[in-house]
């Protein structure tokens, strides 16, 4: 997200729109509270999960799963491609889909060719379960977080209305990978050394302080309190057992990419603003019977493949109208649905810089294909789960 433009990073450009949009009225003073209102929590969260994310890399905690799942299938290439699928759910669901692109691929690669494993179908089954394995909890994915405060509102509890849905997201992709590659998942191979913990102590710590923020998602306590006060717990840790930081400090926290989200909720505010919302609310439709709901869920995937699932959550979002099931299909649309393209998310975008720095090739046809083959079943899975359950 910080590459360069024309020398100029993206992030000075986002700062600079933000604040001209601001200052100038463009986005009226009132929308602009209620916008900072809305999105300064998510965005907190997401700062500290990020350091959450590097704590557990630092600690060892990805490799350490990732060792478990290979000692687990002895030998065996179905049961870890089984393990790493597990492994990519769980982190996924805990730690957010963006996690699971940029922390989980390189360790999948990496056990992947240590066994002789055909690394690609193993990094195409991380990415397509870190966007459709990301309905499961409110901060699997920045979307769900941006739908929670209105689900609330609603009256309606994230888990009940939506767990439905996210398991047969999971269920549809598991199945179709396994078809697809399973060639691929035959075989055995020969029994590996796995890297021992850098630190044992630091590892079981951080194992326990994870799980105890899982549940602390789960029974509502408030998801950037959670983090935060996980990140802080890691990192002081970290620091009494003189570890060294995974990356540096002023790397912990990644202020430029939050910088380009919070310019793209101000552009799609100030668009919300001066129309945008009369012409997506016309292309979504009304209602929530199930062709209503499907209807919607497809407008959103649409969006999310040809600019970004964020912006199109975001510009979406009104048509819904508070209704939990519309928030519910919108969701689907543009957490599930985004494969379709390298930049439908920012975690694929993520998941495809992260393959090129260990030398993975995946040509952008190979995302599409598998975009083609994943998305409509899993949307129209989900959406039927949606309506089954309701």
């Amino acid at each position: 997200m910080s590459t360069p433009a024309r020398g100029r990073p993206w992030w000075v450009v986002a700062l600079v729109v933000s604040v001209v949009v601001v200052a100038t009225g463009v986005l009226p003073r009132d929308d602009a509270v209620a916008l900072a209102e809305r999105t300064g929590p998510v965005l907190l969260f997401v700062a500290a999960l990020t350091v959450v994310s590097e704590l557990c890399a630092g600690a060892g905690l990805f490799a350490a799963a990732a060792a478990l799942a290979a000692r687990a299938a002895r030998g065996r290439r179905w049961v870890l491609w089984a393990g790493v699928v597990v492994l990519a759910t769980v982190v996924t669901a805990v730690l957010s889909l963006d996690t699971t692109a940029v922390l989980l691929t390189p360790v999948v690669i990496a056990l992947a060719r240590r066994t002789h494993t055909p690394p690609l179908p193993m990094a195409l089954a991380i990415v397509a379960l870190a966007n459709t394995a990301s309905l499961v909890l409110p901060v699997s994915n920045l979307t769900n977080l941006l739908a929670d405060h209105e689900i609330r509102r609603s009256g309606t509890d994230y888990l009940t209305l939506m767990w439905a849905p996210a398991l047969a997201a999971v269920v549809v992709t598991v199945v179709v990978l396994a078809v697809r590659d399973r060639g691929a998942i035959r075989g055995r191979y020969a029994p590996v050394a796995t890297p021992d913990a850098p630190d044992p102590v630091l590892l079981r710590v951080t194992g326990v302080a994870v799980a105890a923020m899982a549940v602390a998602f789960v029974v509502g306590v408030t998801p950037e309190l959670a983090a935060g006060v996980t990140a802080l717990v890691l990192l002081a840790v970290t620091l009494a057992r003189r570890r060294p930081l995974p990356v540096a400090p002023g790397d912990m926290v990644p202020w430029r990419t939050l910088l380009v989200v919070a310019a793209l909720f101000v552009l799609v505010a100030a668009a919300h603003a001066h129309g945008l919302a009369g012409v997506l609310h016309r292309a979504a439709g009304d209602g929530h019977g199930p062709l209503d709901l499907l209807r919607l869920a497809g407008v959103g995937a649409l969006a999310s493949n040809g600019i970004n699932n964020l912006p199109a959550f975001l510009a979406l979002d009104p048509a819904t109208a508070g209704d939990p099931l519309r928030i519910a299909a919108l969701l689907v649309g543009t957490g599930v649905a985004p494969i379709l393209t390298p930049w439908g998310s920012l975690a694929t975008v993520l998941w495809w810089q992260r393959c090129r720095q260990v030398l993975l090739d995946v040509p952008a046809a190979t995302i599409v294909r598998q975009g083609l083959l994943l998305a409509p079943l899993a949307l129209v899975a989900s959406v039927a789960a949606l309506v089954a359950a309701t």
